[in-house]
């Protein structure tokens, strides 16, 4: 979730969608105290009309008996993956799931061109988020976005970051971009097709069929438009890669090995790095990082800075290289 993002912390935790892995742990005493569900309701109804929110859709959005049951169990029994980046790439880039990004890449050109030409952020890269957040479209979460922030923002644990997004969320119906029955998502509430948090909602959604509505749920413009810009947004650099597959030489120094050595590809490969091809880079200028996240016996890849890009999306490598090797099995 840019995520939706803020609360995801390791890509191992995540094998595929925006849905964020929270913290495990006993439940806190409720943020609310003593109060109970209705009285924190209220609560949040009073605040949301102190923010200028219609009376009558707070009525409407909390309107809720008690907490979701459901969100409280997969809240506190978050299933705990230690997965090799191996394992993840064999369970998330399958051969069904590559196939699936090349269809959907090849029957919406027309709009992904548009999208490169508004954004000058790679289509291919675009298409890879939106086939891990919500398999393109498919799977966006059947949850009620403001049932399941209210639940986890009056449970207490991170409830003020939860009770902020449910304010935010707030927000979104006031401005008319959804109705309540429309707004669903994860148990999280990341929402839509790029599983946007309320927050990344208001910051980087847009309304790219021009209906006045950014419908990040059902249009697929808007939805993969919103994730185009919130990669502009974060500092995507049109024309630059986010990687490539290297080889290492046997027996490399693991020493400058991760996103924080930045070395230009001439002195890369001076120290035996190659393409995947085994061929020289073409720009020894160029600036960039060697990835091996499962040791130097295992992938690696030479990254640059649109990498760090996706990670703005969800912090994590495995993440970031999922996204952009499912990108370029779009063509």
């Amino acid at each position: 979730m840019m995520l939706r993002r803020h609360l995801i912390s390791s890509a191992p935790a995540l094998l595929a969608g925006g849905t964020p892995i929270l913290a495990g742990g006993n439940c806190a005493a409720r943020a609310s105290g003593a109060r109970t569900y209705r009285q924190f309701l209220q609560d949040i109804g009073n605040q949301g009309r102190t923010l200028g929110i219609d009376p009558a859709i707070l009525d409407t959005a909390l309107a809720l008996d008690e907490p979701n049951a459901r969100v409280l169990q997969l809240d506190r029994h978050q299933p705990e993956f230690t997965l090799t980046w191996a394992q993840y790439r064999a369970r998330v880039l399958t051969d069904g799931k590559l196939q699936a990004t090349r269809q959907a890449y090849g029957s919406r050109l027309q709009l992904l061109t548009a999208l490169w030409q508004r954004y000058r952020v790679d289509p291919r890269v675009v298409t890879g988020i939106w086939g891990l957040e919500s398999n393109f479209g498919s799977r966006i979460g059947s949850f009620g976005v403001v049932d399941a922030l209210a639940t986890l923002a009056y449970d207490g644990r991170r409830a003020a970051f939860f009770r902020a997004e449910l304010l935010n969320a707030l927000r979104i119906l006031q401005q008319g971009d959804v109705a309540v029955g429309h707004m669903l998502g994860s148990y999280a509430g990341a929402m839509g097709q790029p599983q946007f948090m309320p927050s990344s909602f208001l910051r980087y959604a847009v309304d790219f069929e021009g209906n006045g509505r950014r419908d990040i749920w059902t249009s697929e413009p808007d939805a993969l438009a919103s994730i185009a810009n919130y990669l502009r947004q974060c500092g995507w650099v049109a024309g630059v890669p986010w990687g490539q597959p290297v080889r290492l030489p046997s027996g490399f120094d693991a020493t400058p090995i991760g996103r924080q050595h930045w070395l230009p590809l001439g002195t890369w490969t001076a120290l035996g790095v190659r393409r995947a091809d085994g061929g020289r880079f073409s720009r020894p200028d160029v600036r960039g990082a060697v990835v091996a996240p499962d040791g130097t016996g295992g992938d690696a890849f030479m990254v640059y800075g649109n990498f760090d890009v996706i990670r703005r999306y969800n912090p994590s490598d495995f993440y970031a290289l999922a996204v952009g090797l499912i990108g370029n099995a779009a063509t």
